[in-house]
């Protein structure tokens, strides 16, 4: 019975118990929430079918009941009993709010789930230690350092130069005494460089908090020793030539100083940034160094000189002495720019031996002493060359000539000459019955001389006789190695008389004196020949008044040169090489008078001034006094002398009436025609004169034309024909026309002959 009733006691209670469980439950628990610090959240808590009392807990702790939360002023419980919302409201969320947060349902006993709930906290602006700008040594490595603090979760940091991220630092945290916060700490070693100075080095972190994280940055001043480059102008140059050296430099801090150098010598001279000097071999090997100093160091950068020079001998070729059968080298060391061509030739041969510094011989032999070249070649520049004796021991070698010449009856010598090594101990000369080998002996001596190439041993015979000629002579010497030996003949030598010499001198003086007098002759000859051929050459037409005249001049001729005015004799000396080049040709016509014809004058106008062009001229264009006139007493020549009066320059033309034909005949000459002054008569030149000839008839009708401003002959003289006419005047006479010439300061009767000159 008991049990019957322990048994329906448990019935009910279960009836209960699941009746109150069907009615209560959480419809919506709170669940894990990750929130930035300073930001809102809601943690949910719904409860069906429950009245009674419901409160949050905080890592166990309960935070009370009720919609406020007294104290907690930053919590609230958010929604209504009536729909069972009991929702954890937290404004600006804090690290202190990171915690495990419990709903419960006290009377139903009832327990949500736990919800975490994560605070984040963005790190402190990133700091670089040393920032802004960082001061360091080129050359000297640092630590780049940046540091972002108190972030949860732990920040990371990333290093960027010139927008370039660097995978190279070193990263470490440290946990904050909350436990929950921790600081981040990056390294980045540079090794900074000149090139640094002004970059800027970037620092970024970040975490989940603030995932554009925050940067910062700084600057690098690098101080660093200068850095210096060094240049030549010209690069390339011949010895003696002129260079300037260019130290181009930077530096933080600044410079404080050059110094030049050249081969490790200090050039005092020197203390700008450019340094100018002539330039020689030396440069080619000894280099040019520029140093340039500030606050932190120095720096010191050479070069050597591109200068072109001829070969210079740096290891000069040392004189050899070895035996017969030894291995020899030879040594020459040169240097020049451009590289050299370098040969070894014996003396005397072209043969090239070798074209390094060292010429191996094998094996050497006597034959192979002598003298040796080192040559070197610079191309277009120059040649060098150095001479080596190679002394080769052996046997003395005897380099005579065989045959050797003396004059009968002077004293004669033989020689016998010893040029190897080692010099000769004896020489002994034989010949005949006889040995010598120092010493006279009858007419013949033996000296013994040492040159600087080897030893000569001389045999003088005294009174050379016919059986010197015959006789052969050995010359013998002796050393270390052994003898050597030469025969040599004398022969006469012929010797040419002293008068044969003296007459080949003087006949040679003579015909070389005889030569230069037909060179004189040739030349002077050939000098007056090419006077023939004188052209005067004028722009302007001139024309040329020639006056030809006696080689005996009168008194009275006298007087009237000197009447001449002084205009006149200026225009004589304008004139004066037209006045030579008249006396040239009269020169020429009085040499031969027989080929006078050869010489005839022909109108250098070709008719310009032709006034008679209309009418039929003579056959013969030369017409000579001698051949008009007749035979009479002696008239007085007025011709004046030879000379040229044009003040203007230039020829006019005047036509006056022709005189009566009888002027040439024997009777004396009458007067003027009507109407001509009676001065005119006495200058005036035409055709007129030559009345009596047939050529010139006087009925032909010629117009007459005179010469000049004409004055009156003394009244003492009359006009006889030309008797006294001077041979040259044949032809100076001569002429195919008559000008008139203003101004004339002739005024006697004269006979002229008019060029034209072009």
């Amino acid at each position: 019975m008991r049990n019957l009733r322990l048994f329906l006691l448990w019935v009910v209670t279960l009836a209960d118990t699941q009746c109150q469980v069907v009615q209560t439950r959480f419809s919506e628990e709170p669940e894990d929430q990750t929130v930035v610090a300073g930001q809102r959240l809601v943690l949910s808590c719904v409860v069906l079918n429950y009245s009674g009392i419901v409160q949050w807990t905080k890592d166990g702790l309960a935070l009370g009941m009720g919609q406020g939360l007294k104290a907690w002023p930053r919590y609230r419980i958010v929604g209504t009993a009536d729909s069972g919302q009991y929702n954890l409201e937290i404004t600006d969320a804090e690290l202190s709010d990171d915690a495990l947060y419990e709903c419960q349902a006290t009377e139903a006993a009832l327990r949500s789930r736990r919800a975490k709930l994560t605070v984040l906290i963005p790190p402190e602006d990133p700091v670089i230690d040393g920032a802004p700008e960082i001061l360091l040594r080129a050359g000297t490595p640092y630590n780049l350092t940046c540091r972002a603090r108190s972030a949860k979760p732990a920040a990371t940091i990333v290093w960027f130069r010139d927008g370039q991220q660097q995978e190279d630092a070193s990263t470490s945290t440290e946990v904050l005494a909350d436990g929950k916060r921790e600081t981040t700490v990056s390294q980045l070693l540079i090794n900074p460089t000149d090139a640094d100075i002004g970059r800027v080095f970037v620092c970024r972190s970040t975490n989940d908090a603030i995932p554009a994280g925050k940067e910062t940055s700084v600057k690098l001043n690098v101080h660093h020793p200068p850095t210096v480059t060094l240049s030549i102008q010209p690069q390339t140059v011949q010895e003696g030539e002129r260079v300037v050296f260019t130290c181009v430099a930077t530096a933080n801090p600044e410079i404080r100083g050059y110094r030049w150098a050249k081969g490790g010598v200090i050039i005092e001279e020197a203390k700008d940034s450019k340094y100018e000097t002539q330039v020689d071999y030396s440069f080619f090997t000894e280099p040019v160094s520029c140093e340039v100093h500030n606050d932190v160091g120095s720096t010191n950068v050479s070069t050597l000189v591109d200068v072109h020079f001829a070969p210079r001998i740096v290891v000069d070729p040392k004189p050899t002495t070895t035996d017969i059968g030894s291995d020899v080298t030879l040594t020459c060391v040169w240097t020049g720019n451009p590289p050299l061509t370098l040969t070894w030739t014996k003396k005397e041969s072209n043969m090239v031996l070798s074209n390094s510094n060292q010429l191996y011989l094998k094996s050497v032999t006597q034959a192979d002493a002598g003298q040796y070249i080192c040559k070197a070649i610079v191309p277009r520049i120059g040649v060098g060359e150095q001479e080596v004796a190679l002394f080769v021991n052996g046997p003395p070698i005897i380099s005579s000539e065989a045959v050797q010449y003396a004059v009968r009856g002077d004293r004669g010598k033989v020689e016998c000459f010893i040029g190897s090594t080692p010099p000769p101990d004896r020489i002994a000369w034989a010949w005949k019955e006889n040995i010598l080998e120092a010493g006279t002996l009858e007419r013949y001596t033996v000296e013994r001389t040492n040159t600087g190439s080897g030893v000569l041993s001389t045999l003088t015979i005294n009174n050379v006789m016919e059986a010197d000629f015959q006789t052969r002579y050995n010359c013998t010497a002796w050393n270390s190695f052994g003898p050597g030996t030469a025969i040599i003949q004398l022969e006469e030598k012929e010797v040419l008389p002293v008068g044969i010499i003296a007459g080949v001198t003087i006949g040679a003086s003579i015909l070389f004196i005889f030569f230069l007098v037909v060179l004189v002759c040739f030349l002077y000859r050939r000098r007056k020949g090419s006077r023939k051929d004188v052209t005067l050459r004028k722009l302007d037409i001139k024309v040329e008044t020639v006056n030809r005249e006696p080689l005996t001049l009168h008194a009275d001729r006298e007087e009237d040169t000197a009447s001449v005015s002084t205009a006149t004799r200026v225009m004589k000396a304008i004139y004066s090489s037209f006045k030579d080049d008249v006396d040239l040709k009269q020169d020429m016509r009085c040499d031969t008078i027989d080929t006078r014809e050869e010489y005839e004058l022909k109108d250098p106008t070709n008719g310009y001034y032709n006034v008679r062009a209309h009418e039929d001229r003579p056959p013969s264009r030369t017409v000579l006094y001698t051949d008009y006139r007749t035979p009479g007493p002696a008239r007085y020549d007025m011709r004046p002398s030879s000379r040229l009066s044009h003040s203007s320059g230039y020829a006019q033309l005047n036509t006056y009436s022709r005189g009566p034909a009888s002027d040439y005949a024997s009777e004396p000459a009458p007067g003027p025609p009507p109407g001509t002054a009676a001065g005119e008569t006495a200058s005036q030149l035409s055709y007129e004169n030559y009345g009596g000839h047939a050529a010139f008839p006087p009925s032909a009708g010629y117009a007459t034309y005179r010469l000049g401003y004409s004055q009156p002959p003394p009244p003492s003289l009359d006009r006889a024909p030309y008797d006294a006419y001077d041979p040259m005047g044949k032809y100076a006479s001569a002429t195919r026309f008559s000008y008139t010439s203003q101004h004339s300061d002739y005024g006697q009767r004269f006979q002229q002959r008019m060029q034209t000159h072009v």
